[in-house]
């Protein structure tokens, strides 16, 4: 027997449980719009992983996609589908993940535009890519805060990997480039759609909405990673 009702409140709205053979399972819809996105993520990694390509790019958006893949899963089922017989610290393992992708999809942007830069600045952003993880997840964990989380996902996506390929497109018009910026465009609003709390209903709100564009944005992520190349100086 499945039953529906209002457990919590997300932002201003209530947030929907449904209760199966007398298992309450939270915010069910977030939790499915989660694995949504953590099957987008495995399927690209497995698709990458078969090219075997000797491309450190393309290593690192596998592991991208691994890493996001796991979070994502382990976000819908833990952080949203059964916190409610959790701490709220349980979430926090999702939230590292999730950095730690996205230091990834950064460093593969690094060195996909690598062979257009000089070799200081390429050093340069390497090292800040490892220091500024490291230092967002401290905050991170003394803060218990998912606003840092949010922070740091936007400075790699807005900062990092649009001015990389933004400058392997202009320099090379390469069609992996196009697909990256694309997909920085749709988690951008997806971004904005999570921020502004624009929820279309209360069985599909905010964060549903936001995790769906999450899922395009992975999707046009994996189409620019599989037609990553290797790139000649100009």
């Amino acid at each position: 027997m499945v039953e529906q009702r209002v457990v919590c409140m997300i932002g201003n709205e209530p947030s929907t449980a449904i209760t199966i053979s007398g298992v309450i399972i939270g915010e069910p819809v977030t939790a499915l719009t989660d694995l949504l996105v953590a099957a987008v993520c495995l399927y690209a990694y497995l698709k990458l992983r078969k090219l075997s390509s000797t491309l450190l790019a393309i290593r690192l958006f596998a592991y991208y996609f691994l890493s996001m893949a796991i979070a994502t899963a382990y976000g819908g089922i833990i952080g949203h589908a059964f916190i409610h017989f959790l701490s709220f610290p349980w979430k926090v393992p999702a939230w590292i993940l999730s950095m730690l992708s996205v230091a990834l999809l950064e460093r593969s942007s690094i060195f996909h535009a690598q062979p257009l830069l000089p070799k200081v600045t390429v050093k340069f952003f390497a090292i800040l890519n490892v220091v500024e993880l490291s230092t967002m997840i401290l905050v991170v964990l003394l803060t218990l805060n998912f606003f840092f989380v949010e922070a740091h996902a936007a400075y790699g996506l807005l900062v990092i990997v649009f001015s990389f390929e933004l400058v392997v497109l202009l320099k090379t018009k390469n069609k992996a480039s196009k697909f990256m910026l694309m997909a920085v465009g749709v988690a951008a609003i997806a971004a904005g759609v999570h921020l502004f709390e624009l929820a279309p209903h209360r069985w599909f709100n905010h964060l549903d909405l936001s995790h769906t564009l999450m899922a395009v944005a992975a999707y046009l992520f994996y189409r620019g990673a599989k037609n990553i190349k290797p790139v000649l100086k100009t």
